[in-house]
């Protein structure tokens, strides 16, 4: 350890006085050695001859004719001069190997390791006169040779990435035990390098180590706060005077520590990652060895800070990515759980619902609707007992209903880390904060997702990001909810109208109806029927299947409809009605996709039940279910009309006897598919119907029921159809 020059007053120097004669040659050889040479004479020791190396392990000037406890007193308080006597008394010669010894003035002492040997001097007559004294400096060697094994040690440790605080400890602790006396300790940089905090320090006292937690980097702020603040090693050979220790004078004194050198610990960029700082109870100048000693260890120590912050934030942002993928897959499955259905009130019923707990302890939604706010769903943390939780009953959970009003007319998230100021059970909840999120088409709100937070349950920035994104993506549902909602229930009052709302009560029949739209319901089908009076007794039905879809569609089952209510009291024969009902087709569409297939007929009341004349163009071949479960096929022929001008259909004429049905139905029924691919047809219909009900008594509805029943088994794992379905019973009583 390389001393840096004291400060201590320097021993008055005195001239040399020459000794007993001796061996010129030997003194010549070790005046010019590093190894410590003297030749001490009497029993006090006094110094007669030193090379040079003597006195700068000593720390004085080059002075002999002294004593050798009178240049250096330390040497006695260290047994050292007993030693000397020992030999000097018995004439036997003592060998010492890395003996640790203190050598300097007070103030200025320093710590080395030597290999001592003391041989006795004998004089005429072979009496000893004196000792000669040998010492080789094993300081650096012993250092190095450790150091070498504890950095690999603590370098094995930094890599297979052992807690950081492991291997500071370790490091503070191999230092200790190859310098005794040193009492190491670590402070690591706050990630803004203005404060050091506690990282390592086993051998000082807690009281110290908190005392100096959290210690300022700053000019004279200690030895370490200035070594930090000046990225360079300072040293402060007694704490108990030096001005840098002013403000932990007390607590370093009442440790019994007297001296500290500390050395920054920087990153391979330079930033302060913390110090490295070496005490000792007495006063102390470091040699070289020392200082390297530090920087070695230092550098070892910026290793493995380095590494631990690499590692750390590697973890944050493997956390970071974790909960960004959960947050994703959270906002994903919502999304999917509110656009499920497609209705605007169960979609906002949803976010308030799947906002709990995910995303808040408790929620609701509010919709402005005609000018009024009103609240659609609100739910707290342990309420969501069923599939559809009724809303927690508290209106109060409204945070400020000028909050929600402002946040409708900005369009603006407010977020509030504070209790609502509007009155409410806010200390009973918990409340602490609360967002505010609106949801917008095209920049327009239209609702309010609110969020309540709780100590227990705190608002995190990342929860607001969550709640806006959700209800940006509930936003854009609930708006097509609310048009799918609107479409269907005009594409639903179109059907209405064009359809029988409920079937009449025809004297002698039972009338039973069902209509089946195709997809979602979403237009107007082609799929018609109708049963109405005609007078004396008689009614008209029929039932039909327009080509296409929509509005079309539509246009050309009113036509249909309104045409046959037209002529049917103006000719007696179905054929007749129906050659009208084509010719209107054809002068009355304009879109060229005019084709309808149709079955339309009268029944009237007679003596042996009804009395059925019925005309089919295109259309699914008309169904008789006798007594005893027989079905027949009723014989009608003819061509789809708005085609040709002649459509050649004919009359047929049958009779219904009491509980005999007449089944009348579109395509719809008999295009059911199979899961393998398969089509109900004509013949599975038949089938169906025969199976149906009671053998006896059955009547329209029943029938009707039954086979919708058959119809749906039949095509239970099949793609759902794409054309609608109807069906028209009569059944003679």
């Amino acid at each position: 350890m390389t001393a840096v020059p004291p400060e201590a007053a320097a021993v008055p120097k005195e001239r040399p006085r020459s000794g007993p004669p001796g061996d010129d040659e030997t003194r010549g050889l070790f005046r010019a050695s590093d190894a410590v040479f003297a030749e001490l004479s009497g029993p006090r020791h006094v110094v007669e001859t030193a090379n040079p190396a003597f006195f700068r392990a000593l720390g004085r000037e080059e002075t002999t004719g002294v004593p050798l406890a009178e240049l250096a007193p330390e040497l006695a308080e260290q047994g050292i001069i007993g030693l000397l006597d020992g030999v000097y008394r018995t004439g036997r010669p003592y060998t010492v190997q890395d003996a640790r010894v203190l050598l300097g003035p007070p103030g200025a002492m320093n710590e080395a390791y030597y290999d001592l040997t003391y041989e006795p001097r004998r004089g005429p007559g072979g009496r000893v006169a004196g000792v000669t004294a040998l010492g080789v400096d094993t300081t650096a060697v012993r250092q190095a040779r450790q150091l070498a094994a504890e950095q690999r040690a603590l370098l094995e440790q930094i890599a297979l990435d052992a807690p950081m605080g492991d291997i500071l400890r370790a490091m503070t602790a191999a230092i200790e035990e190859f310098n005794p006396g040193v009492l190491v300790s670590v402070l690591l940089a706050d990630a803004d390098g203005r404060r050091l905090r506690h990282g390592a320090a086993p051998s000082l006292p807690d009281f110290y180590n908190r005392a100096i937690d959290g210690v300022a980097t700053g000019e004279g702020v200690g030895s370490c706060g200035t070594a930090a603040h000046r990225r360079e090693t300072v040293v402060v050979a007694d704490i108990a005077t030096h001005p840098y220790w002013e403000e932990f004078r007390e607590p370093a004194l009442r440790a019994g520590l007297a001296a500290c050198w500390s050395t920054p610990i920087t990153g391979t960029d330079g930033r302060l990652l913390g110090t490295f700082a070496m005490y000792h109870r007495e006063p102390l100048m470091p040699r070289e060895a020392d200082l390297a000693l530090a920087a070695a260890f230092a550098r070892t120590a910026a290793l493995a800070v380095e590494r631990h912050r690499t590692k750390q934030a590697r973890e944050r942002a493997e956390a970071k990515e974790r909960a960004a993928r959960q947050d994703l897959a959270f906002v994903l499955e919502a999304s999917t759980q509110i656009g499920r259905d497609l209705n605007f009130h169960d979609s906002l019923h949803r976010l308030a619902e799947l906002s709990v707990p995910e995303l808040a302890p408790m929620s609701a939604v509010d919709v402005l609707d005609g000018g009024r706010l009103t609240r659609i769903a609100a739910f707290a943390a342990g309420e969501r007992g069923g599939r559809w939780p009724q809303p927690s009953g508290r209106s109060a959970l409204r945070p400020d209903g000028e909050t929600v009003a402002r946040v409708l007319a900005t369009g603006v998230t407010e977020v509030a880390r504070r209790v609502p100021p509007s009155p409410g059970p806010w200390r009973e909840l918990g409340v602490t904060g609360y967002v505010c999120v609106p949801l917008s088409w095209r920049g327009a709100p239209f609702a309010v997702l609110t969020l309540l937070f709780t100590g227990e349950r705190p608002l995190q920035g990342r929860t607001v990001a969550l709640a806006e994104e959700l209800a940006r993506r509930t936003a854009v549902i609930a708006h097509n909810a609310r048009q799918y909602t609107e479409r269907v229930e005009l594409a639903r009052d179109l059907q209405a109208g064009l359809l029988l709302p409920e079937p009449p009560a025809v004297p002698g029949a039972e009338v039973a109806t069902c209509y089946r739209p195709a997809g979602e319901g979403l237009d107007v089908g082609g799929d018609f029927y109708d049963v109405f009076p005609l007078g004396g007794g008689r009614w008209a039905f029929m039932i039909g299947d327009v080509c296409g879809r929509g509005a079309s569609a539509a246009t050309v089952t009113g036509l249909v409809r309104h045409t046959a209510r037209a002529v049917a009291r103006l000719v007696e024969d179905p054929a007749r009605a129906v050659a009208e009902v084509n010719t209107a087709l054809l002068e009355g569409v304009r879109h060229g996709s005019a084709f309808v297939t149709l079955v339309y007929g009268r029944m009237t009341p007679g003596k042996d039940g009804l009395e059925v004349e019925l005309v089919r163009a295109g259309h699914v071949p008309p169904l008789v279910r006798r007594g005893g479960r027989r079905v027949e096929e009723v014989a009608a022929g003819g061509m789809l009309l708005g085609v040709v001008p002649d459509p050649a259909v004919r009359t047929a004429r049958l009779t219904l006897r009491p509980e005999e049905t007449l089944f009348l139905v579109t395509d719809g029924f008999t295009e059911a598919r199979s899961a393998d691919g398969r089509f109900l047809g004509e013949e599975g219909l038949a089938a169906a119907l025969a199976r149906a009900g009671r053998e006896d008594g059955a009547g329209a509805r029943e029938l009707l029921d039954e086979v919708v029943a058959s119809v749906d088994r039949f095509s239970d794992a099949a793609a759902p159809s794409g054309d609608d379905s109807a069906a028209l019973v009569v059944t003679a009583r």
